[in-house]
């Protein structure tokens, strides 16, 4: 006669603190176990079964179909703002049109971006974290901080999630961007230009909350600003009288050269080819800026300007946003892979604070007088 069997008890521990109904069947060795859940089950799932003084454990994982579904919807959703924000952007600097457009005549649909970048006020909630929070909640991690003593700036940066389908090759619909986000340190700043920027601030009221939504819209969170309190600011902070009047919109987007197809692959060939169809470029620091390691080029065109029209009605040429490239080389260790099998995370990844200093003044008053001659 068979000896009688031991109580079989089962524990289950879900990394997502889910409970779950289990069905258990002991009908030969090894045990043969049917797993049961009514409810979904996310993550990393540890089962310990103690039968017949016997111990066994199962680990598994597991990613449902509807916590799928949910995932794609997110980044649907994630994909259809980046676009609302280009859009805004595109239809506000004609010259970014047109060169995007001259890259897309040569690549087709291989152009993607590397990194989106906005400027922000360091004050009363309205400094990096008012624009971040919007990536963090789709899934972006926090990377490295830049520091900028002499423009009294600081800056983070953020990386896309990982694993992310991408429907099509090129743009938003392509690999997700880098996000790079900026503040003024307004504390620095003179005891007017910090009225100035408070009074424009505490007019928002709660728009900080929103500054993807104002992104998208092409919106100020705040009233036009007198042209006075812009004069001020751009007195003491050209980037702040830029943002005075620019708030949450894109300051530029940046393109992959690295991930293109054509002759134009090189950021230099593509710089050539850029001032070939008669768009000037940044030229402090030179136009070709260069991390220390030699692994990071950028470059970047003069901003746009465009009339604005203040509170005060006076019409004035202010800088609104400029386009910029960036190509990043392979990684020492990586460099004997062949081109087929080099991924993004083979290059080199972040940014630098020299090259990124020289970039901001894209918008420079001495960068755009030096455009219009």
């Amino acid at each position: 006669m068979e000896a009688a069997r031991a109580p079989t008890r089962i524990s289950l521990f879900n990394s997502s603190a889910k409970r779950s109904s289990l069905s258990l069947s002991a009908v030969s060795s090894p045990l043969s176990l049917r797993y049961r859940s009514s409810v979904a089950i996310k993550g990393n799932i540890s089962i310990k079964i103690y039968s017949n003084r016997r111990l066994f454990t199962v680990s598994c994982s597991r990613m449902d179909e509807s916590s799928t579904s949910s995932s794609q919807i997110a980044q649907s959703f994630l994909r259809n703002v980046l676009a609302s924000m280009e859009e805004v952007y595109l239809n506000r600097n004609a010259s970014a049109k047109a060169i995007l457009n001259l890259v897309h005549s040569c690549d087709g649909d291989h152009v993607s971006y590397d990194h989106f970048a906005f400027r922000t006020f360091g004050v009363d909630g309205y400094g990096i974290d008012s624009m971040a929070k919007f990536f963090l909640d789709f899934g972006y991690t926090t990377r490295e901080e830049l520091r900028f003593p002499a423009k009294k700036l600081k800056a983070l940066w953020f990386s896309p999630p990982k694993n992310v389908h991408c429907p099509k090759e090129q743009g938003v619909m392509g690999p997700l961007p880098r996000v790079f986000i900026s503040e003024l340190l307004v504390e620095e700043m003179s005891p007017h230009a910090q009225e100035i920027i408070k009074k424009y601030t505490k007019m928002s009221s709660c728009g900080n909350k929103y500054a993807a939504l104002a992104s998208a819209l092409g919106s100020l969170t705040w009233e036009k600003p007198l042209y006075a309190d812009y004069e001020q600011l751009s007195r003491e902070s050209e980037y702040a009288a830029w943002t005075l009047v620019n708030g949450y919109a894109l300051n530029h987007l940046t393109i992959s050269v690295h991930s293109l197809k054509s002759h134009i692959r090189s950021i230099n060939d593509l710089n050539r080819f850029i001032e070939a169809n008669g768009f000037r470029l940044n030229t402090e620091g030179g136009i070709l800026k260069v991390s220390p390691d030699g692994l990071l080029l950028q470059s970047s065109t003069v901003a746009d300007s465009i009339p604005f029209e203040f509170a005060d009605k006076i019409t004035e040429s202010v800088p609104c946003s400029y386009i910029e490239f960036a190509e990043r080389l392979v990684l020492p260790n990586f460099e004997g892979l062949a081109d087929e099998e080099i991924k993004e995370f083979h290059r080199r990844d972040g940014f630098e604070v020299g090259n990124a200093d020289k970039i901001f003044e894209s918008t420079s008053k001495d960068q755009l007088t030096r455009k219009a001659a």
